[in-house]
């Protein structure tokens, strides 16, 4: 499975972003996709995950109300981000993993697959 991320760029304060990550090679229902970030100085973080086969989702407490997961039917992964922040600049990362049910994990270390990141930089 190959993981290619885009849309990422230089905003204000308070804008809109939406990052896409384009999924391909041998995907199964069974997948589980993520979205992480890293930021300057600290540990890969969880933002959201989704499920495959059924769109169960669930994203992380600190970005729940800003952040939205999301996929369509032709393998793309999104991640839509509202009121951005400053403290929003890092890194983001698209993962999968096979996984189990509508059990969304977040612990970085149980995604196989990373795409190469996509610079997020949010100025105040």
């Amino acid at each position: 499975v190959q993981l290619v991320e885009s849309g990422g760029g230089l905003v204000e304060a308070g804008a809109s972003l939406r990052l896409s990550c384009a999924a391909s090679g041998h995907i199964t229902s069974r997948y589980h996709m993520a979205w992480f970030r890293v930021a300057p100085g600290k540990e890969r973080e969880f933002l959201a995950g989704i499920t495959w086969s059924s769109n169960y989702a669930r994203s992380a407490d600190s970005v729940k109300d800003r952040f939205i997961i999301s996929k369509d039917n032709a393998n793309t992964v999104f991640l839509q981000m509202n009121n951005l922040k400053p403290e929003d600049t890092a890194v983001y990362y698209c993962a999968a993993r096979l996984g189990a049910g509508n059990t969304l994990l977040s612990g970085y270390s149980s995604y196989t697959e990373w795409g190469q990141g996509t610079q997020v930089t949010v100025s105040s």
